[in-house]
């Protein structure tokens, strides 16, 4: 069980990742459309929490600068341990310290953070492939490709309960 802090996507931006998933899973690829409980949003994580107050965290995050929404543009493709497969942006030349605020302030909270969302340790990646096998690896890389460059606008900010898929919107974007 896991609680993230993350950004969300418009509509238009949230179809075409959930359009990526459904190819995916339709070449019998695993991805966040059948992962666990199946109601994952599509995302970017700015810190991932193992042990939290929620109620501190939401206050902490809430209280940070409002930076409204953004556009981030996903140019590659990322494989990680395990199997996930992840779109990689070229990222804005903020949003690293956006993200390090983020964990300041949840850490201010005494919050247990991710060991990859540690300081300095943090790959921005929305994730789509979640146990792909390198056998499938050409199928997902193909698809990826089909969509990318993709342009995404980032209009919410929620914290993500990982264990119901729960969203609790933030009143900013961080």
């Amino acid at each position: 069980m896991a609680l993230g802090v993350c950004l969300l996507f418009d509509r238009r931006s949230e179809r075409a990742l959930r359009g990526l998933w459904s190819r995916l899973e339709a070449a019998g690829v695993a991805t966040l459309q059948t992962h666990t409980h199946g109601r994952h949003h599509p995302h970017l994580s700015y810190v991932v929490l193992l042990d939290w107050d929620f109620a501190a965290v939401h206050a902490a995050v809430g209280a940070l600068r409002d930076h409204g929404p953004s556009d981030l543009t996903f140019d590659a493709m990322a494989t990680f341990r395990r199997g996930r497969v992840a779109l990689v942006p070229a990222p804005p030349a903020g949003l690293l310290a956006r993200q390090r605020a983020v964990l300041r302030a949840v850490i201010g909270t005494g919050a247990r953070v991710h060991r990859h969302y540690a300081l300095d340790r943090w790959l921005p990646h929305s994730s789509v492939a979640t146990r792909s096998t390198t056998r499938q690896l050409p199928l997902v890389a193909a698809a990826v490709y089909e969509i990318l460059p993709l342009t995404v606008r980032v209009t919410n900010a929620a914290l993500i309960d990982s264990a119901t898929g729960q969203a609790a919107p933030l009143p900013i974007l961080p």
